[in-house]
């Protein structure tokens, strides 16, 4: 198994991420899959890793440089550890907000022994020197180190073990473009489908000791927004509820209740989503709204937006993004109780005219 180094670094990625990443601390490595076959979901990008993992290994060689990217808590940092598994050797985790110079990337780099991971998360926040540190680091295999002071400073080349870095980032296009093209192994990670998040409520719940049926585990994964780290916390948290009112398993009457209990509606929208759709439907007559103004409206960072709230919303169809900003849809109204008005002619999104 992986040993895992973790270096500080606290990432504001908006409420829900922090508080599922607080949570997962805290219930300690438990919930994670250790190995590819633990790991529920993701069967593409599982079967083309298991290759390169293979190809590595036969070869001898450490694995290419790999950037894993998709929206929060789809299980990017568990993939990273389960290679390092899969490699037979050790994984160092940091963050990119965490390296803030090149001495840092330096300490972390000059610590790695042969064929060990390198895992960055939320690498596009990584400074430009940082970033430029990285390309003699991945292509050359050798990394510039500063000798002496003053007058004669100097800086001498320091040959590095291989290595392989696993970047992991929400937001592929901050990332500088020399830095993305030196990853050869580039993949996304997707929303899961109701079914894979029910498999990992039950496995969950298992790990924690109480019963589900299957019911009540479709129930919780249906309104986990497509995400691992959300039916995770939904999981720990209707426990608390069945527990609490005395059952034994959780059935499908005590999931419902506790999802009531917790703000989450049928479609798995939280308040959060709710507001959102509320204020451009309330305040910008459904749209469109640039992302600045909605975020000032709603005084949520704009990443926060961005990368826990709207991808969902997109992905439901409760929200589109138009070349004028962001608009609710005839699903998004419908869901809110507001009128729906009626289709033009046409049938399409023309100005004025809500999309379908």
């Amino acid at each position: 198994m992986a040993r895992v180094r973790h270096d500080g670094g606290t990432v504001d990625r908006g409420a829900l991420d922090r508080q599922g990443r607080d949570e997962d601390a805290a219930l300690g490595s438990s919930l994670r899959p250790r190995t590819m076959d633990e790991y529920i979901g993701q069967g593409a990008l599982k079967r083309k890793l298991r290759v390169f993992v293979d190809a590595a290994k036969q070869r001898g060689e450490a694995l290419d440089h790999v950037l894993l990217h998709g929206p929060p808590g789809l299980g990017k940092t568990t993939m990273a550890q389960i290679l390092a598994a899969e490699l037979g050797v050790r994984i160092h985790v940091t963050s990119g907000p965490a390296v803030e110079h090149k001495g840092i990337l330096a300490g972390h780099l000059t610590a790695l022994e042969s064929g060990d991971v390198l895992f960055i998360d939320e690498i596009h926040r990584l400074t430009p020197a940082v970033e430029e540190s990285l390309y003699s680091a991945m292509e050359d295999g050798r990394i510039d180190l500063p000798v002496g002071e003053g007058s004669r400073a100097r800086t001498m080349p320091f040959a590095l073990a291989p290595f392989t870095l696993v970047g992991a980032t929400t937001r592929t296009a901050l990332l500088g473009a020399p830095l993305r093209e030196r990853f050869q192994i580039v993949e996304g990670l997707e929303y899961y489908a109701d079914d894979e998040l029910a498999a990992i409520v039950r496995r969950t719940a298992g790990i924690l000791g109480i019963a589900i049926t299957a019911e009540a585990a479709l129930e919780l994964g249906r309104r986990s927004r497509g995400t691992p780290r959300i039916a995770n916390r939904l999981t720990r948290r209707v426990r608390d509820f069945a527990q609490v009112r005395g059952r034994a398993r959780i059935e499908l009457d005590d999931a419902t209740f506790a999802l009531g209990e917790l703000g989450i509606d049928a479609e798995g929208l939280d308040a959060i989503d709710r507001r959102i759709l509320g204020a451009i439907v309330e305040l910008f007559d459904g749209g469109p709204v640039g992302i600045e103004a909605l975020a000032a409206t709603l005084a949520e960072p704009r990443d926060t937006l961005e990368d826990v709230y709207e991808p969902f919303l997109l992905q439901r169809g409760f929200l589109v993004r138009t070349p004028r900003g962001r608009q609710v849809t005839r699903k998004a109204l419908a869901h809110l109780g507001k009128p729906v008005p009626p289709r033009s002619g046409g049938g399409g999104s023309e100005q004025g005219e809500l999309p379908l």
